[in-house]
Order: structure tokens, then C-alpha cells, then sequence
């Protein structure tokens, strides 16, 4: 492997404006420290196959604190960061992550979390020292974590993930009670035949299987279990957290304890302790307890009430390195008991409300997933509106687009949502509360006469419109609890006229005419079934309405009345547009 570096230069950043705590040691962190150093070298003799314990590490001004001290409860004033899901999502969102300089060690330097949130930048142990800080400030039981986890968690490689927004909700199925079952007997069936049947079923099964692991297994990462990450664990208990979950700061995602990203632990620590897994990780953390009053699983840094190790044999072992001077090996056990944690040395964090709203390190942010890009965007950053877009790929390469989803806020037309699919080449609108009422509008072009379907909040219409599909040649409108039971109604165009003047139509040759109305009503149970009008159709070039109604359950054709346009003139010199001979009945 190669170690490598940052591109950001930490030397250069300018520590003269931090506070006196940040450059010195007070008299109870010097003992903190030394303490840790007794814990480490008693830890060291006594486990000398484990790896050194990560207990403190430089600041940014170069002095040495332990790594309890660095965590800085700090509770939030915004609802935005009351529940642990706002607060990841805001570290993963606002800092931008560096790698470990060597991935296989503990970064050599911690810094405060207040320096990480002003250079919004910083490596995994930055992520979760200031994750933990501002959980424990909403009041969770939150614990930094130091172990190790795959490549993919360690890089923020989410290119075999599939994106959050792809998946799909898992449906239950619900299976209905049969209250009467009939059981038949089966037929005799030899059991040396089943059992052949068996037994090849399982050889042909093992052979594919062999073959589809030769096929897709995937070269072995040579420092699989080796990659140091940092993590937050979040404990049951406080804040009515039901169940104990990871937080993967870099993404801001739970994860389940038995999550196989997660190869093993080495040790935990929040604002007020330390402590060290003693069991076994060879099978990741899935069999880890979590109980950290468990002497036995978890050794801790300054015990409450019991010594540092229970074992006599380890007790021994803690006076011959700790105190070589027998006398005082009491007064010393002592005297690590009833120490307390010194407070935090970093100035409270300050984040304003600008930064969460602002919470993108550059203004924007892409994740790469598994055949798909999402981008975020702080909001206002786009004229447009345009918050989020997840591009998805046919191919794992990502070279060919399949499908387009933005994300909007704060538009006048209140769009919300736009889809596009470059296969069919559509694209679909969603709107908020449209001052149409529209909801829906699907288009290939916004061009006259390609195509428009739009649906609308019927609920809220005085006409009840659902849905309406246009061409250049048709429009068909679709009702939803019309009192007058209209449900559909189907209008046919013709084509242009040269500047003659349509009947039905207006002198705007841009307009096609009109040819046909047909409108469809449900049935009304109220009226008699051939009074009941089921169709209506407009002709518009030969001035007619025809009627139809339903059919009463003996009838086999339905009664219908057209209506011929002929203006007549009665004696008085009035109108006539309905008589007995431009009236047509059938009954």
C-alpha cells in the first residue's frame, strides 16, 4: 500500500487567535495523560499481541491531549440538529473527507472540533469526535468508536451501494386465514427415488454455485481488517433509542451492530471515559456486547467503583508496571479510582444557522453509486431552484444515461420534482400547491401539439378534473364525483383553415377547430335507466347532438334523441332551434 497525504496543508493553518487551553495542559490533563500512559504500558505487557491503544494524540497546536478530552458536548439550538439523523447528516454534508495518512494506524494528530468546522474538512476520527460531541449535546448515549472496516467504508466508496433513493420498500405480504382446508392423501412415492432426486438436485446446485463464484468473486483486498476507521456507536437508552446502532459519519447512515462493513473494535470513549474491547472481533462485531458495565468485556480507563482489572493476576501485573514501589501500590490503585475526567479543552462550537442551511462544503456534493450519480446542492446555489439530481446508468461504467430525477424548491410554478427518462424520452413535472391545482405534467416537448398529459388535484377543483391528455389532434378529460356524473369527455380537432372563419371556432387561424365532443356519465341510480343519459356527442360540422342512455335490464338496444341545428322562425318572427322536425327519437 502507499501512504498518502491530504492535499490541504494543516501546517499552515493559523493557531495565534486560539485559546490558552489549546496550547497548554492544565495539572489534571497532565495527570490524565499520565495515567494513560500507566494504562497503555500495563495494557501493552499484559496483551503484547494487540495493537497500541489510540489514548491521545497532538492538537493543532502540537500539544499532546487525551482523546476524551477532545469531545466537546455542545446541545444545538435548531430543530435541525435535534435528532441524530440531522446531526450525521449535517457532519457528512459540511466536512469534506480527507483519508487516513497511513490507513492501516491511528491519525498521529487529533484536532478540536471547533478548528475541523472552520476548514470543514478532516479524517474519519474528526468526523466522529465532532459527531459524538454534538449527540451527546442532544442528549444520546454517544461514544466515538476505533477499529477497522472494509475498503469501501474506510474510501466513502459507495459504488457497489445502491442509491437510497432507488430502493424500493420491501411489501409484506399478507396472507388470508383459510378457515377450511381439505387435506388429500398423497400418492406412495418411493424414497430411494426422492432421495436420488435429491442428491443430484444438491450436486447440480453445488456446481453452479462453484461456477458463479468463480465467475463473480472479487479479488481479495490484501488489507481486508487492517483499514483503521472511526466511527460513532449510539447506545439504547437515552433519547428513547430503542436498539444500538453504528453512525457512519462519512455517509451520516445507521447501521445495524452486525453489520459486516464493520470488522472489529478496539476501544470507545465519550466526554467522561475510555474503554477497551476485550472479545474476540474474528467474527466482526456480530457477537459483540454492547454492556459496557461488563468488566469482563470492556476494560475502562478510570473505573467507578471497581479497580482496573478485576483479575488478581492482572491486578499484580498493574503494581509491578504501574508502581514499582510496593508500598504505594494501594495508595496509587487509589488514587486512579477516585479520578475524574477533566473537562474538554475546546471552546464550545458554534455553528450558525447560515451553515446549516449552507451545509455543503463547496456549494455542492456527489455521491457515486452503484449505476448512479446523485448531486446536492445548497438551497438557492441554482437560479433554477434545483436542490438534488440522481442520474441512473444502464451500465456500471456510467456512460449511459436511463433516467434523470431532480429535486426543486423555492420556484414561483411550484414544481417540486421533474423525471426524465431517456429511453422514452418523457419528462414528468410534480407540483406542490399549483394555483391550477395541477399535479402532474408529462411531455416530451413544450412545444405546441407534442403531447401533454396533466393531472390535478380533482379534490380541490369546482370542475372535479382529474386528468387530461392532449395531442395535436384530440383531447380527452377524465372527472372524478361530478354531480352531474360526467366522467370523461373526448374532443376531436381538424385541421387548419387558411383564414376561413370555422363554425365553433374563433378567427385565430393558430387554433384548429373543433370537429367532435363526446362526453360519458356514469349511471344515476335515481333516474329510470332509459332517461339516464349514458353519452353525448357534439358533431360540430353537421350541427347535431345525439344522446344515448342506458339500457333497462330487458332492453336490448338503448333509446337516443338527436338534436339537428335548424334555425327556424316562428309566427311571431322568433327563433326556433328545436322542433319536432329537427328532433329525432328512438325508443
Amino acid at each position: 500500500f502507499s501512504c498518502h497525504g491530504s492535499a490541504f496543508d494543516w501546517s499552515s493553518i493559523d493557531t495565534s487567535h486560539l485559546p490558552p487551553s489549546y496550547k497548554t495542559n492544565s495539572r489534571k490533563e497532565k495527570k490524565m495523560l499520565c495515567i494513560a500512559d500507566h494504562f497503555l504500558q500495563q495494557f501493552t505487557h499484559l496483551y503484547p499481541d494487540r495493537k497500541p491503544l489510540f489514548l491521545h494524540a497532538a492538537n493543532e497546536c502540537g500539544v499532546q491531549k487525551f482523546v476524551s478530552t477532545t469531545v466537546r458536548p455542545t446541545p444545538m439550538p435548531y430543530p435541525e440538529l435535534y435528532d441524530w439523523s440531522g446531526c450525521a447528516s449535517f457532519v457528512s454534508n459540511y466536512l469534506t473527507m480527507e483519508p487516513l495518512k497511513c490507513p492501516i494506524t491511528p491519525p498521529i494528530s487529533l484536532y478540536s472540533p471547533t478548528t475541523i468546522l472552520k476548514y470543514q474538512r478532516g479524517n474519519c476520527f474528526d468526523f466522529s469526535v465532532l459527531l459524538c460531541s454534538m449527540l451527546i449535546g442532544a442528549g444520546y448515549d454517544a461514544y466515538c468508536v476505533h477499529g477497522y472496516a472494509t475498503r469501501e467504508i474506510c474510501t466513502l466508496d459507495q459504488t457497489h451501494e445502491v442509491c437510497p433513493l432507488l430502493k424500493k420498500p420491501q411489501e409484506v405480504p399478507v396472507m388470508k386465514p383459510k378457515k377450511y382446508r381439505l387435506s388429500l392423501p398423497s400418492e406412495p412415492q418411493s424414497k430411494f427415488e426422492l432421495q436420488q432426486k435429491a442428491k443430484k438436485k444438491e450436486e447440480a446446485e453445488d456446481v453452479q454455485k462453484e461456477e458463479e463464484v468463480e465467475v463473480e468473486k472479487p479479488k481479495r483486498e490484501p488489507l481486508h481488517g487492517l483499514r483503521v476507521h472511526a466511527w460513532v456507536l449510539v447506545l439504547s437508552g437515552k433519547r428513547k433509542v430503542p436498539e444500538t446502532f453504528f453512525i457512519n459519519p462519512f455517509t451520516g447512515n445507521s447501521h445495524n451492530t452486525t453489520d459486516e462493513c464493520f470488522l472489529g473494535i478496539e476501544s470507545i470513549w465519550n466526554d467522561s471515559n475510555y474503554w477497551v474491547n476485550m472479545q474476540d472481533c474474528r467474527k466482526g462485531c456480530k457477537e459483540l456486547s454492547f454492556d459496557l458495565s461488563d468488566a469482563i468485556r470492556w476494560k475502562i480507563m478510570l473505573p467507578e467503583s471497581n479497580e482496573l482489572f478485576t483479575d488478581s493476576s492482572e491486578r499484580d501485573m498493574y503494581d509491578a508496571v504501574s508502581d514499582p514501589n510496593r508500598s504505594s501500590r494501594a495508595e496509587t490503585r487509589k488514587r486512579h479510582m477516585s479520578f475524574d475526567m477533566p473537562l474538554s479543552w475546546v471552546a464550545r462550537l458554534e455553528i450558525s444557522y447560515t451553515e446549516i442551511e449552507n451545509q455543503y462544503a463547496k456549494g455542492k456534493k456527489v455521491i457515486l453509486y452503484e449505476k448512479a450519480k446523485l448531486e446536492k446542492w445548497a438551497p438557492y446555489a441554482n437560479k433554477n431552484g434545483l436542490m438534488e439530481r440522481l442520474t441512473v446508468y444502464k451500465d456500471l461504467e456510467c456512460t449511459e444515461v436511463e433516467e434523470v430525477r431532480e429535486w426543486f424548491t423555492n420556484r414561483t410554478d411550484m414544481l417540486e420534482r421533474r423525471e426524465m427518462n431517456k429511453q422514452t424520452q418523457l419528462t414528468t413535472d410534480y407540483f406542490g400547491r399549483h394555483p391550477l391545482l395541477l399535479k402532474a405534467h408529462t411531455y416530451t416537448s413544450l412545444e405546441a401539439e407534442t403531447g401533454h398529459t396533466m393531472e390535478f388535484n380533482h379534490k380541490s377543483r369546482a370542475d372535479e378534473l382529474q386528468k387530461r391528455v392532449e395531442t395535436a389532434t384530440e383531447m380527452t378529460e377524465y372527472y372524478v364525483g361530478r354531480d352531474d356524473f360526467l366522467h370523461t369527455r373526448h374532443v376531436k380537432f381538424g385541421e387548419r383553415a387558411n383564414g376561413m372563419d370555422m363554425v365553433g371556432t374563433r378567427t385565430d387561424t393558430n387554433l384548429r377547430p373543433i370537429l367532435e365532443i363526446k362526453e360519458h356519465f356514469h349511471r344515476n341510480l335515481e333516474k329510470p335507466a332509459d332517461e339516464d343519459v349514458k353519452e353525448r356527442i357534439f358533431t360540430i360540422t353537421n350541427d347535431s347532438i345525439q344522446l344515448t342512455y342506458y339500457l333497462e335490464d330487458y332492453d336490448i338496444f338503448p333509446s337516443k334523441v338527436v338534436f339537428l341545428k335548424a334555425i327556424q322562425r316562428d309566427r311571431k318572427g322568433e327563433e326556433i332551434f328545436v322542433t319536432k322536425d329537427t328532433c329525432v327519437k328512438y325508443k
